[in-house]
This record gives structure tokens, C-alpha cells and sequence, in this order.
């Protein structure tokens, strides 16, 4: 997935929810941001105290937004699907 593209000189950022799964106790975890790969790297590094114990992680779902604003507003609203069917239709 490409995460920038180049128009006129300017660099224009892509935003990336992404849903995490745990190998390890099988747990989800749900982001935003703009360089995925460094994220699940940071993930993976133990540098997020709220995924270290789940440490390794891989990447299940993800989808790109124009802006960051949109891409909040899409974190929460799967957030607040709490593991039921639609957001089970997201890992499909």
C-alpha cells in the first residue's frame, strides 16, 4: 500500500486505520496513522504499553482515508463495534 503519492512537488499523506491481532492471547487492537509500516513496527518493538504483552502482531485489516479527521471518525466507529458482527465482517 502506498502511503504517499507525489502531485505538483507536494507530498499528500494518506491516514490508515488498521486492526491488529495478537499471535499471542489473540486480542485485537485498533489505530490510525500515517506510516503504517513504522507502526507495527513500534507495536511489535514494545514501544506501546498497551500492546507490549501481546507482542507479536499482525495485521488483519486496514483502510486509507484523505484525511486524518475522517480517519479518527472510522477508528471510533469500529472501536465502538466492541467485537460484534460488523466488526467480524471487517476480518473477513
Amino acid at each position: 500500500m502506498d502511503e504517499k503519492s507525489r502531485r505538483g512537488g507536494l507530498t499528500n499523506f494518506m491516514f490508515i486505520v488498521y486492526i491488529l491481532e495478537s499471535k499471542v492471547n489473540k486480542r485485537f487492537y485498533i489505530g490510525y496513522t500515517s506510516d503504517l509500516r513504522k507502526r507495527i513496527k513500534d507495536h511489535n518493538g514494545g514501544k506501546n504499553i498497551s500492546t507490549k504483552s501481546g507482542i507479536p502482531w499482525r495485521l488483519v485489516h486496514s483502510e486509507s482515508f484523505k484525511t486524518k479527521s475522517e480517519a479518527w471518525k472510522r477508528e471510533h466507529q469500529i472501536k465502538s463495534y466492541k467485537s460484534g458482527e460488523a466488526f467480524k465482517k471487517l476480518l473477513k
